[in-house]
């Protein structure tokens, strides 16, 4: 039902990007976009093949982001991994309800402890922002 909601509702504002092999879809990236930004994505695939989650979930929404004029490229929470291919980390919001009080407890000292690692990991990151000119740099 999600599937047919979206393409009913954001057939304009959705891009797929599929990988074939031998005649059959063996992966494929999901990815939304508006005027400016293009938010990325849901993956998944039929088996492993080198590198092809990279193609799929970066390189071909780089590629279309320039395509399009595009101003940006959110490609998603997580990932050390995407330093390496150009996207430096940025801050996220996420919103959760738990009814378990003990469990929410355990979750807020997770985040929270979480969240200072991040900020230091940002931090250490930003110290080699190659983007940024050393006159601007934090």
């Amino acid at each position: 039902g999600f599937f047919k909601d979206v393409a009913r509702s954001l057939a304009e504002q959705v891009l797929l990007v599929v990988a074939r092999f031998d005649g059959r879809v063996i992966a494929a990236s999901l990815m939304y976009h508006d005027a400016e930004t293009l938010y990325g994505r849901h993956w998944g695939c039929d088996g492993y093949v080198d590198s092809l989650h990279f193609e799929l979930c970066y390189y071909q929404g780089i590629e279309y982001c320039i395509r399009h004029s595009l101003k940006r490229f959110d490609p998603g929470a997580q990932g050390e991994h995407k330093i390496a291919r150009g996207f430096l980390p940025t801050k996220t919001r996420s919103l959760h309800w738990m009814g378990s009080l003990q469990f929410r407890d355990a979750v807020k000292r997770f985040v929270d402890q979480e969240q200072r690692s991040v900020n230091y990991y940002i931090e250490a990151v930003d110290q080699h922002n190659p983007y940024l000119s050393s006159a601007t740099a934090p």
